[in-house]
């Protein structure tokens, strides 16, 4: 049995995929169980070079990734080009971290004990991603803790279902034994009954889910029941600071490409605008000269700079938000409401806590500026969120830009650069309702690993009894 994803913009089939149900996950489960034993026992030198071949053959797939997001998803082909690139990079970081899970020795008070601290793949690690940057969170979700030596089962977004499966060709290419890759379809209604059964099964020791934070906190919840570990990274309200000393020049650039690429569909998506009041007339005029230039248009064009948000229900919800904010006093500079999955760019001066969109994610094509009086009141806008993924604080004067990233609570700060940067080599996590624990390097490799105390005695024993 099938279901099928419709394109967001015309409404015609976009993919179809194998309906899996909640009973089908307990095999697949014990599958992957049988290969982790396999996987687990080859040598890291030999899971870097599958790794690798995991690279190449992502990349060879870039044509099919590209037409596979613009009709799943409504994304350009320079954010499903972007996917590709970072998606390929973490493989080749995943693949470099084989030799990097290391232990060490720790001096013992027993005589003639040798005492270590071990790493040790975990077994069946489960990797929930979503559809937004599918490429990328697909990838991340399972490459480091394929590097780490455990088996893994992608569950696919429902919204992009060819898009996760053209990831697990990729790796299947590459020569990963039989079943130590894996990816779960499910059409849309039985979302919760099958993650409910791939978090209950015996053999999956871990999860990791990328998403909205609701969603991720009824994870959480039945992760915990099972006594399973969880890593989360969930939704965001970046700020970007401008300070009185800010290069104007460059935090409008930032703050363009932050709140609009891919249309605001990103975790680390720049939504508020916090900007002293001193320099916020002339940062409000360049921001609205520069984002009036950005189009919206059919991503299978690729003459716009915007493509399609996800559904009508975004539409709905962001054009709700306008109109919050506008009736209670915040004002257009550019864009307004859509009719269309093809969104406008849109700015909202003047936001206030009174307006939803001062603390609601929208996770669309629109960004605010909420006026700062100075610094410390920056600062406090900033922290006035319960999310905390991203940030950043644009000024000149780099010890006060430092002094500013320690004051904001966010797993993320970029001093002079966008909230939406992302490098396969960097931890990457939030705080508060954004989520806890990190991928990325060998922060990633502390989630997918056992730490083990291990010892050998040298001597004869001595005990009191």
């Amino acid at each position: 049995m099938k279901f099928t994803r419709l394109n967001p913009m015309t409404g015609e089939v976009a993919s179809e995929a194998e309906a899996m149900k909640a009973e089908n996950m307990a095999e697949i489960a014990r599958l992957a169980q049988v290969a982790f034993n396999e996987w687990s026992q080859q040598g890291p030198n030999a899971r870097r070079a599958v790794l690798l071949k995991a690279a190449t053959e992502l990349e060879a797939r870039k044509d099919d990734f590209v037409v596979a997001m613009a009709n799943e998803t409504g994304a350009t082909a320079g954010w499903a080009m972007f996917n590709v690139t970072l998606a390929a990079s973490m493989l080749r970081e995943a693949a470099s971290l084989t030799t990097q899970i290391s232990g060490e020795i720790i001096p013992s008070d027993k005589p003639g004990c040798l005492a270590m601290a071990q790493r040790h793949p975990v077994g069946v690690i489960l990797g929930i991603a979503p559809w937004n940057a599918p490429i990328i969170l697909g990838v991340r979700a399972i490459s480091t803790a394929l590097a780490c030596g455990n088996a893994v089962i992608l569950k696919a977004s429902e919204i992009c279902p060819l898009t996760h499966q053209l990831i697990i060709e990729s790796l299947e290419s590459a020569g990963f034994p039989k079943n130590t890759v894996n990816v779960v379809t499910n059409s849309p209604e039985d979302a919760p009954e099958v993650v409910s059964a791939l978090i209950e099964a015996k053999e999956v020791k871990r999860i990791n889910f990328t998403g909205s934070t609701d969603v991720g906190r009824i994870i959480a919840v039945q992760a915990a029941k099972q006594l399973k570990p969880c890593l989360l990274e969930l939704g965001g309200k970046a700020p970007l600071l401008v300070l009185d000393d800010a290069n104007i020049a460059e935090a409008v650039k930032a703050a363009s490409f932050g709140a609009f690429m891919n249309q605001g569909q990103i975790c680390m998506s720049t939504e508020r605008l916090v900007v002293v009041d001193s320099v916020a007339d002339e940062f409000v005029s360049q921001f609205k000269a520069k984002v009036s230039t950005m189009t919206t248009g059919d991503p299978r064009e690729g003459t716009a700079t915007l493509g399609a948000v996800i559904d009508q229900k975004t539409v709905q919800k962001v054009n709700s938000l306008i109109d919050d904010a506008i009736s209670k006093g915040a004002n257009i500079v550019t864009g307004g409401m859509g009719d269309s999955v093809l969104m406008p760019a849109t700015v909202l001066d003047n936001v206030t806590p009174e307006m939803a969109l001062y603390s609601e994610e929208s996770f669309g094509p629109i960004v605010v500026v909420i006026r700062a009086k100075d610094d410390a009141d920056a600062v406090r806008i900033a922290n006035d969120s319960e999310y905390g993924l991203s940030a950043a604080v644009f000024t000149q004067d780099i010890a006060k830009g430092i002094k500013i990233s320690k004051q904001i609570h966010s797993g993320i700060c970029h001093i002079n650069g966008a909230t939406v940067h992302d490098e396969a080599q960097m931890p990457f996590g939030g705080v508060g309702s954004s989520g806890y624990g990190r991928f990325g390097g060998k922060a990633g490799v502390d989630q997918f690993t056992e730490l083990r105390w291990i010892t050998i005695e040298t001597e004869d024993g001595h005990f009191p009894i």
